[in-house]
């Protein structure tokens, strides 16, 4: 079964190895978890899973493997802490809840019902008021309603009177195509890094201190500067008209970016760039920053990012007075132009899913100015981003 489990994985593509493989086994034969399913599941996508990416792809293979070997049992009556009980009736059952509880005989006969509901029932139950089904008034089931009831087999609380809840374990998969949340987008970043040692020398440089008291015959503490990322990010966000359906994803984008980049600088615009940008939304109007100055002030060896949908009518792009806002004395395109003249490492984030871009003449004119380096904003799309700025 397992060496099944390892060829499937194999075959769905994802990069395990023998050693992992052999490192599964020996962590099995070591019993370094108990025998239930749960824990294999866990310890096998620690072992065989290097990248999130291909989690989603693992629990597909998982699951056609290993279905079925897990079903409900009596660990479905397990016990629940007394205290815990009590805790529950104080914070979610009202004086009289209790008082129906206490006259079916409390927590304990709940729980003793509910196992011998589950040994005399064989099939599924719509309604009624005893036996495990949904829409009825039984303690037990879904979709019903009953104070003191044991929620089974629903998607989410209706009523919040479910004193324990089992319902089917879902987790939500992570794949290429997906977007983004700002913990996926942290790992995609950190792609984006290119160490030095800068500033003030506060860290212990070890190998020089031992090299150094070996030298001199005493002990010599030798410090060296902090190791940091040195690359340095100049973000552009696209704000307003269709970009609001994306606000989400650009706050996500733009929290990881201020966490995983300490020389980060950031400015916004509307739909394409033009002689101004601004730092504030709800000033816009009044302080705004000429283009040219953040050219001239940022040097060429910041990566820069544009993040937008592109999304507009083509003359705002290619033609004086095209934009929407103002009455612009030259062409988004000619401004484009000169960052990318100036900006080696430029690439534009695109929020909207890669299959719609066609549609869109608008994108396919930005993403021709950009020199194709327009990328989807899903974990594929950042790291492919992350790794085009790194050559550049």
């Amino acid at each position: 079964m397992f060496l099944r489990f390892f060829s499937e994985l194999r075959q769905a593509k994802v990069p395990v190895s023998l050693r992992e493989y052999l490192l599964l086994m020996e962590a099995l034969d070591k019993d370094v978890i108990d025998r239930s399913v749960e824990d294999f599941y866990f310890l096998s996508r620690a072992s065989l899973v290097k990248d999130e990416k291909n989690l989603d792809k693992f629990d597909r293979v998982f699951g056609h493997v290993f279905k079925g070997l897990e079903t409900v049992n009596e660990g479905l009556a397990a016990d629940i802490p007394e205290e815990w009980l009590k805790a529950l009736t104080e914070r979610f059952l009202t004086d009289e809840e209790k008082a129906q509880i206490e006259a079916l005989g409390g927590f304990e006969k709940l729980m003793e019902t509910l196992q011998e509901r589950l040994r005399e029932q064989k099939k599924r139950h719509e309604g009624g008021n005893k036996m495990i089904g949904s829409g009825g008034t039984s303690p037990f089931g879904n979709n019903g309603y009953n104070p003191e009831g044991v929620r089974i087999g629903q998607d989410k609380s209706r009523h919040g009177r479910a004193v324990k809840v089992w319902d089917k374990r879902e987790y939500k998969n992570l794949d290429d195509s997906v977007e983004l949340g700002t913990r996926n987008i942290k790992v995609a970043l950190r792609r984006l890094r290119k160490f030095a040692r800068t500033g003030a020398a506060e860290e212990l440089d070890l190998p020089g201190t031992i090299k150094g008291t070996a030298e001199k015959g005493y002990l010599d503490i030798q410090l060296r500067p902090e190791r940091r990322n040195a690359i340095k990010v100049l973000i552009f966000f696209d704000i307003g008209g269709s970009m609001d359906g994306h606000i989400k994803l650009c706050e996500e984008l733009f929290s990881a970016a201020k966490t995983e980049f300490k020389n980060l600088e950031f400015y916004y615009f509307h739909n394409c760039l033009y002689e101004t940008v601004w730092k504030d939304n709800r000033r816009r109007q009044t302080e705004k920053i000429p283009t040219f100055d953040v050219l001239h002030k940022f040097p060429a060896d910041y990566k820069v990012i544009f993040v937008g949908d592109a999304t507009m009518s083509p003359y705002e792009i290619t033609y004086p007075g095209g934009s929407v806002e103002h009455w612009n004395e030259e062409p988004g395109a000619t401004w484009m132009q000169r960052v990318t003249d100036i900006y080696q490492s430029c690439i534009w984030l695109n929020p909207t899913p890669e299959r719609h871009w066609d549609y869109t003449q608008s994108i396919g004119v930005m993403k021709q100015i950009l020199g194709d380096r327009m990328y989807p904003l899903t974990i594929e799309g950042l790291d492919k981003a992350m790794r085009e700025l790194v050559r550049g």
